[in-house]
C-alpha cells in the first residue's frame, strides 16, 4: 500500500519508514502539516499514518482533510499524550485506530496488514456484488455459469407456451423457483402460483387436496372445499416430487391433463379448469416407468419440455455469487463478507445438498459470526467428514516432469510384482526391449530377477532390437 508517514520526529519517521518499506509498502514521509497535506493532495495515498502534535495546525488537521479528498482512506494517529477523551474524538472525525507512542514498528505494520485484509474483502464484495447484479436471472435465482445460463434461456423461450414442463433436478437445486419463473414470464403472471409437494402428503389427503372434496365425502368433510386445481384457475400447478404420487392418483393426474377436467372426491359434477402444469422430480421418471412405478403414458404427458437444473458442483463460478446473495438476503441491515481462504473452502466442497444446504450454512455462519460480520471457516464448515476435501489446502502443482517420473515409476513397480521381477516377461508385458527396462530399473533405483536370458549389451544387440529400443526411447 501507498502509506503517508507524518512525524516531526526524524528519527521515528526514518526508522518506522524502513520498517514498512521492507514490509512491502510505498511510503511517503512529512515532517510538518504543510508538507503532510500537500502530499495528500499530490501523492493520492491509501493510508495515512500521522503524529497528532506537528508544526503547524497538527495530526487532527490532515485527519480532516484526508476525509474531505476521501471518506474511505483509513488514518491512523499517533501520540504520545493519549487519553481517552482523544481517542474517542479523533474516531468521531473519521480516525480508524489510535496509537499511543512508545510502540514497536511491528504494531503499526499489523495495523496496516489489517487493513489491507479489509480492503481486499471490501474491493472482493463489490466485485462480487457487481457480478451478482449481472447474473441475476429471475427472482431470486442466480447464476452465471454456462449451465445456469441455458437454463435461463430454456425458462425464457418456453415460458410463453402453454406446454406441460418437467424440471428434473438433485434435491435442493431449485426447482420450486424455476417453476416460479416459468410462471413470472408467461401470460399468466397476474394469475395464481399454485405449488404442492406430493411427497408431503400421503395418499388420501394427497388426492383431496389435488382434487378437492363435497361435504360428507369423508370424515370431517363437514363442508366442501376447493382443491389445487381449482386454486391454480387461470394461472399455474406446480406439482414437486411427482414421483411420490401413488399410482392410482396418477391415473387421474393423467386424466386432468387429458381432458382439463375433474371431479371432486365424493362428487359427480365435472368442474373444467384452464391451468398450465409444470411438474419436478428429483429421480429418473424412466427407470420409474421400466421399474412400474410410473405411469408410462402419464410420464409422455408430462415430459413435453423437460428442464434440466445441474448441481452446484457442476455449477463453476456460481458459488461466490450465491454466497454473496445469501448474506443479503439473511443478513439484515448489517454487510457481511467471507475471507478469501473461505471462500476457497465453499468453492472446493461438492455440495451434495446443493443451494439448499449452502443456504442453511450461510445462516449458520451468521447466526454465530462475531461483531465483525465476517464469516469464518469453523462456523460455515461443519464438524462432518464430507468438508475434508474442501477444508484441506490443496497441494501446490508439481512439474510435470517430476509428475511422469513418478507415475513411471509406479507403472514399473507393478509390472514387476505381476512378473514376480522377472525381467525378460516384465519387458514384454511393458513392450519394450530388455535393454530399454535395464536403463529404467537402473534410472529408478528399481532391481528384478537376473533371468537366465541375459540384458543385452549395446554393441551385442540385434537390429531389431536397436530399433525398439531407439523407438521406445523417443
Amino acid at each position: 500500500m501507498r502509506v503517508l508517514l507524518v512525524d516531526d520526529e526524524v528519527t521515528i519517521l526514518v526508522t518506522l519508514r524502513d520498517a514498512l518499506e521492507e514490509a512491502g509498502h510505498e511510503v511517503l514521509g512529512a515532517t510538518d502539516t504543510t508538507s503532510a497535506l500537500q502530499a495528500l493532495e499530490t501523492g493520492d495515498p491509501q493510508v495515512v499514518v500521522t503524529d497528532v502534535r506537528l508544526p503547524g495546525e497538527g495530526g487532527v488537521a490532515i485527519l480532516k482533510r484526508s476525509v474531505e479528498l476521501d471518506p474511505l482512506r483509513p488514518v491512523i494517529l499517533m501520540t504520545g499524550y493519549a487519553t481517552v477523551d482523544d481517542a474517542v474524538a479523533a474516531m468521531r472525525l473519521g480516525a480508524v485506530d489510535y496509537v499511543q507512542k512508545p510502540f514497536r514498528n511491528e504494531t503499526i505494520i499489523q495495523r496496516l496488514a489489517g487493513i489491507a485484509r479489509l480492503s481486499d474483502l471490501e474491493t472482493e464484495n463489490t466485485r462480487l456484488r457487481e457480478e451478482l447484479a449481472r447474473s441475476r436471472g429471475f427472482e431470486g435465482i442466480v447464476g452465471q455459469s454456462e449451465v445456469m445460463q441455458g437454463v435461463f434461456a430454456r425458462v425464457r423461450t418456453v415460458a410463453s407456451s402453454e406446454a406441460t414442463i418437467l424440471i428434473q433436478g438433485e434435491s435442493g437445486t431449485g426447482k420450486e423457483r424455476i417453476a416460479q419463473a416459468v410462471h413470472d414470464e408467461s401470460s399468466r403472471k397476474d394469475q395464481p402460483f399454485i405449488p404442492l409437494s406430493c411427497a408431503a402428503l400421503p395418499e388420501g389427503l394427497l388426492e383431496a387436496e389435488l382434487f378437492g372434496h363435497e361435504k360428507g365425502a369423508f370424515t370431517d368433510a363437514r363442508k366442501e372445499r376447493k382443491g389445487r386445481f381449482e386454486l391454480a384457475h387461470g394461472g399455474t400447478l406446480f406439482l414437486d416430487d411427482i414421483d411420490d404420487m401413488p399410482l392410482p392418483t396418477q391415473v387421474k393426474l393423467l386424466r386432468v391433463l387429458q381432458e382439463r377436467s375433474f371431479e371432486r372426491v365424493g362428487g359427480e359434477r365435472l368442474i373444467e379448469v384452464d391451468i398450465r402444469v409444470v411438474v419436478a422430480t428429483k429421480v429418473d421418471l424412466r427407470e420409474m416407468v421400466r421399474a412400474g412405478t410410473f405411469r408410462d403414458d402419464l410420464y409422455w404427458r408430462v415430459h413435453v419440455v423437460p428442464i434440466l437444473l445441474p448441481p452446484l458442483r457442476e455449477r463453476v463460478g456460481d458459488v461466490p455469487l450465491l454466497v454473496q446473495h445469501l448474506m443479503q438476503r439473511h443478513g439484515g441491515a448489517q454487510e457481511w463478507s467471507v475471507t478469501r481462504s473461505t471462500m476457497g473452502m465453499l468453492d472446493r466442497y461438492q455440495w451434495p445438498g446443493n443451494v439448499r444446504e449452502l443456504e442453511n450454512a450461510i445462516q449458520r455462519g451468521i447466526a454465530l459470526a462475531g461483531k465483525d460480520h465476517v464469516l469464518q471457516a469453523e462456523d460455515l464448515l461443519p464438524a462432518d467428514p464430507r468438508w475434508r476435501g474442501a477444508t484441506e489446502v490443496p497441494e501446490k502443482v508439481e512439474p510435470l516432469r517430476l509428475v511422469l517420473k513418478q507415475a513411471e515409476r509406479a507403472h514399473l513397480t507393478l509390472a514387476l510384482q505381476l512378473t514376480g521381477g522377472h525381467r525378460t516377461q516384465c519387458a514384454e508385458l511393458l513392450g519394450i526391449s530388455r535393454k530399454v527396462l535395464w536403463e529404467k530399473l537402473r534410472d529408478h533405483g528399481l532391481g528384478g530377477k537376473a533371468d537366465d536370458d541375459p540384458l543385452p549389451q549395446a554393441d551385442g544387440e540385434d537390429s531389431a532390437s536397436k530399433d525398439s529400443s531407439q523407438q521406445d526411447l523417443s
